[in-house]
């Protein structure tokens, strides 16, 4: 794995809670169910039947879970190296040809690196190619060369880009087919590794553009996405001792935003609206949503939890996600506080 000089910059201080080490990304809870790879295998199952699914990626194969691709199909695998400018471009150049590239790399690499050939190369001509980058938000303790804490912001105001924020690993599966077979470019966040597996209980399917109520509530209206519908499904039980009654709407595609599904359930009266996502609270879900609510005239009790406007520590992600306020425990204080 790539690790930059600078990571370590704004590390946690000695004496600090430490509980797991920095390079752990995964945000599985113990004694959660969890599958291997999600998007790896879905990929590689996917291309048994479609021949045109190639995959590339910038050197980190093993870490956004393209290796399980490699192995199935060693002869549709393009190991670009170093150079994101290069996967992008030749991730274009393959989709003018019919085939239906996945590129992976991590989501700074991506959004901060290769956003002008994702956007000359990829977006302004429309082309069918799938951008799945690993490390979202605050999923790795890193530091911020590799945290991609503003990737939605940057992403949001390119035309003609889809962007997904999956929860777990059913989504990602989901979400994996539903993109191949969806025509033109898109951008899925990647949780990888051991994914949890939360949403099954829930009956849940993914559908490109689509919000879905997980459950229902007379207090609180949840809107999230990505790993924060996890996290705020389990903030949701653990209110219940509190007598706070809280729904959850499921937002996994970013862009475009299921606008109907968000207003129908933040017009709902006498709840306060609690957008949650992994990802600095400027240009996000919780933005988007706020923009939508204005423009419509909706104005519900508005809260926002998201990262910082500002560079993060380094460390483990426990206590990282407790310092930032994204962990189960940090939703919970805060929401008890904004409702009492």
């Amino acid at each position: 794995m790539r690790l930059s000089k600078f990571a370590p910059r704004h590390a946690v201080n000695a004496g600090e809670r430490k509980t797991t080490s920095a390079m752990i990304a995964s945000i599985a809870p113990d004694g959660i169910a969890t599958r291997n790879a999600p998007f790896g295998h879905t990929l590689a199952r996917l291309a048994h039947e479609r021949l045109g699914i190639v995959g590339l990626t910038a050197d980190l194969a093993k870490y956004t879970d393209l290796h399980v691709f490699a192995q199935e199909h060693p002869d549709r695998f393009y190991q670009m190296g170093m150079a994101e400018q290069v996967l992008m471009s030749a991730a274009a150049g393959l989709a003018r040809e019919g085939f239906t590239p996945f590129a992976t790399t991590y989501a700074v690499f991506a959004s901060r690196r290769a956003y002008d050939f994702i956007c000359m190369a990829i977006a302004e001509e429309n082309l069918d190619v799938k951008i799945v980058c690993a490390l979202p938000g605050l999923t790795t303790g890193y530091g911020p060369s590799h945290q991609a804490t503003e990737d939605i912001a940057i992403f949001r105001g390119m035309p003609n880009l889809t962007i997904i924020d999956p929860c777990d690993a059913l989504d990602i599966e989901q979400a994996t087919e539903a993109i191949a077979d969806y025509k033109g470019p898109v951008y899925m966040r990647l949780l990888r590794g051991k994914v949890p597996v939360v949403l099954d209980e829930y009956d849940y399917t993914f559908q490109i553009g689509k919000a879905r109520l997980l459950r229902d509530g007379a207090d609180v209206l949840f809107i999230s996405s990505g790993l924060m519908t996890m996290r705020v499904l389990e903030a949701a039980k653990a209110l219940e001792a509190d007598r706070i009654d809280c729904a959850v709407l499921h937002v996994p595609t970013i862009k475009p935003l299921d606008t109907d599904a968000i207003l129908a359930a933040a017009r709902r009266a006498g709840r306060m609206v609690v957008v949650a996502e992994n990802h600095t609270m400027i240009g996000g879900l919780g933005e988007g949503v706020a923009g939508l609510l204005m423009r419509e005239g909706v104005t519900p009790v508005f809260r926002q939890i998201a990262l910082p406007d500002e560079f993060l520590d380094a460390g483990a992600l426990p206590t990282l996600h407790d310092r930032y306020g994204i962990s189960t425990s940090e939703i919970v204080r805060r929401v008890r506080k904004w409702v009492k």
